[in-house]
């Protein structure tokens, strides 16, 4: 088994993305609600965004909500969003303490008032933070960013804005909810599904990708440890030999 204090601190992920999956499932197994597994999955999320730090990490960013969960029955989605509130008033601290900047992607319009505002304000108190940024991926949908930054460039084309022959990949992740922030080096997702499922897919069109058979909640430092490790341990060419890298 590694630990944390085990990576080799010179190469770390720059960016870590994580799909947040079996808080349900997990909850199911036990014979409790799924809401249960929930309550459990922001335990989860606040002890990973901690090791995170731990490790500076520079970026973490978790699929929180996607455009689809919209589908779910309304009484789990009104609990994700009571959640949703409920820990950002109380991690403020965490974020202020640790220098942690809070951001968001997705169409954060379509959030309920109340969760909408008390994001808003999170983000705009922790602003000025300048160590690890974490996103929170909320009404997130990577074919919807997609369609969006197509619409926009489209209409800046229409308007002699951009020119379709400077069209690059500068151009579009400038159009991205992300356009701020580096691609992803790993994405990890727990539960044992083999999915993408609709998240970041030009973001980590080069990212190393790892699957733990974990349910979120039960996911733990030894995990992440273990995955960054494998991430160390891999060779990432971006196209080119193992001879041109050496």
């Amino acid at each position: 088994m590694v630990d944390l204090e085990e990576l080799d601190k010179n190469k770390m992920p720059r960016h870590l993305a994580i799909i947040m999956d079996g808080n349900g499932r997990w909850a199911k197994q036990k014979g409790k609600l799924r809401v249960f597994g929930h309550e459990n999955g922001v335990k989860t999320v606040r002890e990973t965004v901690e090791n995170c730090v731990k490790i500076k990490l520079e970026y973490l960013t978790l699929y929180t909500f996607s455009t689809e969960n919209w589908k779910r029955p309304k009484i789990e989605i009104d609990t994700l969003m009571r959640l949703l509130v409920s820990s950002l008033k109380k991690e403020l601290k965490t974020f202020s303490e640790n220098n942690i900047r809070l951001n968001a992607i997705g169409d954060l319009e379509s959030l309920p008032k109340k969760a909408n505002k008390e994001l808003k304000e999170v983000m705009e108190k922790t602003r000025g933070n300048t160590g690890m940024t974490l996103t929170l991926a909320l009404s997130y949908g990577a074919r919807e960013e997609l369609k969006n930054a197509v619409k926009q460039i489209s209409a800046k084309v229409k308007n002699n804005i951009i020119s379709i022959e400077n069209i690059d990949e500068t151009i579009i992740n400038s159009h991205l909810y992300t356009h701020d922030l580096p691609d992803v080096d790993l994405l990890i997702r727990t539960s044992g599904e083999h999915r993408i499922s609709n998240f970041l897919l030009w973001q980590i069109a080069y990212a190393e990708l790892y699957f733990v058979e974990v349910f979120w909640p039960d996911f733990s430092s030894q995990h992440l440890a273990e995955a960054i490790k494998s991430y160390q341990n891999r060779e990432r060419r971006f196209g080119k030999t193992s001879e041109q890298l050496n």
